[in-house]
């Protein structure tokens, strides 16, 4: 006799998780949420009384090879969050305020600890932004993936009035670029880093604290979370033109995906400095300039597009978040 456990397969262990994990689950609902975990689908009501013409916003995304430093440092809660804060951001530079979470978790075998981990730090950065997390889906699949080996997507829906949806097309020449820090490498451009700095090229243990980092070690940078912008956003969309969430493709590259035709941008990298994990890595991987570019976000996680007749405000509400804002190009 044969069972789904002897094939690799134990249906019960994530049954068993996500009892456990119920309560903190539902902790995320709001009043919206007419069914959620345990259904064959998460319902929610959408209040459209403060909408003229409500429209659904919707991103799916995932954290790429950044979980597999966090499989060799065995610390798994802050990936949660980093996949939470990716999705909000990528529906809050389109006006959106996200309502709820869905997320995908696949695994070659399911570890209770790190499932828990992974669910914890989801809850929490879905509990700090006021989002539902609805459903999701667990899979063991020890014929796709090594047993320590897992991932990780997720999918956000939020909600705009669509005469507020902000995508770009009031964008003119002469609009500064205003760039806001991140945390970070954030999610994107991990197989470079984890190829320079944990590979052959520079050597480093996760624990290592290289001197250019100033006391920080390599697990520290590479696993701070990915920053959440999403209160920032709210307080400045009324006054900008358009915002663009710097991911893959660098900088320059996500910000012309919101410019309209005919318009082109100039960005001055040298107008702020850059975290020093982006130097240990262009440096200890002779990583050519163009391409941390397109790579990294090099320290600027989020671009505001804002005329210049906003800079007073864009500084005032900058100031209110802890925010410097740094003019770092323009529109032409």
């Amino acid at each position: 006799m044969t069972t789904y456990k002897d094939a690799g397969v134990d249906i019960h262990k994530a049954n068993q998780v996500f009892d456990r994990l119920k309560p903190m689950i539902q902790s995320t609902y709001s009043s919206s949420v007419i069914q959620g975990i345990g259904g064959f689908g998460g319902c929610f009501q959408l209040d459209i009384s403060k909408y003229q013409q409500p429209i659904l916003v919707s991103s799916i995304d995932g954290v790429g090879t950044k979980i597999k430093v966090a499989v060799q440092a065995e610390i798994h809660e802050t990936i949660g969050q980093d996949l939470v804060h990716h999705c909000i951001n990528d529906i809050a530079v389109c006006g959106a305020d996200p309502l709820y979470f869905l997320d995908y978790f696949a695994a070659g075998e399911l570890s209770a600890e790190v499932i828990e981990s992974v669910m914890k730090g989801l809850i929490q950065a879905c509990q700090d932004s006021g989002i539902a997390l609805i459903g999701g889906e667990t899979a063991e699949m020890p014929d796709l993936y090594s047993l320590t080996d897992y991932d990780l997507a997720g999918v956000i829906v939020g909600v705009v009035d669509k005469e507020k949806i902000i995508d770009g097309r009031n964008i003119q020449k002469g609009d500064i670029l205003w760039g806001f820090a991140s945390s970070g490498i954030h999610t994107n451009g991990y197989s470079l880093a984890r190829k320079v700095l944990m590979g052959t090229l520079a050597g480093f243990s996760l624990n290592d604290q290289p001197a250019e980092l100033g006391g920080k070690s390599i697990q520290e940078e590479l696993l701070a979370v990915h920053k959440c912008y999403l209160s920032l956003i709210r307080d400045m969309k009324e006054i900008v033109n358009a915002f663009a969430h710097v991911t893959g493709g660098g900088i320059e590259g996500n910000t012309r995906r919101i410019l309209p035709k005919g318009l082109q941008i100039n960005v001055n990298y040298d107008r702020w400095q850059r975290p020093p994990v982006f130097k240990l890595i262009q440096e200890r991987g002779a990583v050519p300039e163009m391409d941390m570019r397109d790579t990294f976000n090099l320290g600027i996680g989020l671009v505001a597009v804002a005329p210049s007749s906003a800079t007073e405000e864009i500084n005032r509400i900058a100031t209110a978040h802890q925010e410097t804002p740094i003019q770092i190009g323009t529109v032409f």
